[in-house]
């Protein structure tokens, strides 16, 4: 099997790199504005790159390269033959309970819609080819240090003790749930639904979850810091979703 993957300096797409490096034969591109990869001669095009802030303002610079590029790279895998995986997310999902694939939409960010408006595209525009879409809910693990203020609770708490002895928490966080999935399930995923000819967009979580007071209690405790709460920032508290859980039922079928 031969597969081009995009995003590989990313958190995820660096995991999932070194994965696909074991199994099969594995090419990288880099994103420039303007150009698109050829795909001809692949099995599969692993699409990850992208602007992963979701706090990003330039709607601009998110539509080039988390949309125009995207439905480029679609339109190209559809013209060849080759099977598409590509990466959305939890936050398509906004303030909402639900979140099965077929549930409501309500993206709340430019980062949102940027996901959502290439789902609907990929969905509506669909050839012979297989295109698969995962909508990622939290992803912690290896390899997000980088990522600043970006990165998982996991991660930015884990930093803060390490740092300073203390940890800043937004006040009310035992009421913000969230579903996280280390990085390594994420990838799992991916090399799982390589061999499943099904399309389709399928959430990608455990369908557990977790309060961010739980997170930072547990890393208080392993690093002995002091947990301290802070207001939110007001440009979050718009956006901020108050409770993600999988919905698996639909991802699980697909891998029977």
């Amino acid at each position: 099997m031969k597969i081009l993957l995009t995003g590989h300096k990313g958190f995820i797409g660096s995991n999932m790199l070194n994965a696909l490096q074991r199994v099969c034969e594995v090419d990288t591109y880099d994103y420039v504005d303007g150009q698109r990869p050829g795909v001809m001669g692949y099995d599969w095009v692993i699409h990850i790159g992208g602007i992963s802030s979701t706090t990003e303002k330039d709607i601009d610079k998110i539509l080039r390269q988390n949309y125009e590029f995207s439905v480029d790279l679609f339109e190209e895998c559809k013209t060849f033959g080759v099977n598409l995986q590509y990466s959305s997310s939890a936050s398509v999902y906004g303030l909402n309970k639900e979140f099965s694939e077929n549930s409501p939409v309500d993206p709340r960010t430019p980062y949102a819609w940027s996901k959502y408006l290439f789902e609907r595209h990929a969905s509506q525009h669909q050839g012979g080819n297989i295109v698969q879409g995962f909508r990622y809910f939290n992803v912690y693990g290896t390899g997000e240090d980088h990522k600043g203020n970006q990165a998982s609770p996991f991660t930015q708490f884990r930093k803060q003790s390490m740092l300073t002895g203390k940890i800043k928490l937004f006040e009310n966080s035992e009421k913000y749930h969230r579903d996280f999935i280390h990085v390594n399930d994420v990838v799992n995923y991916h090399l799982k639904f390589l061999q499943c000819n099904k399309s389709g967009i399928f959430n990608i979580g455990t369908g557990k979850t977790l309060s961010f007071a739980d997170v930072a209690k547990s890393v208080s405790e392993t690093y002995g810091s002091e947990i301290i709460t802070i207001p939110m920032p007001e440009n979050l508290k718009a956006s901020y979703q108050e409770y993600t859980c999988a919905d698996m039922s639909k991802t699980n079928e697909a891998l029977k």
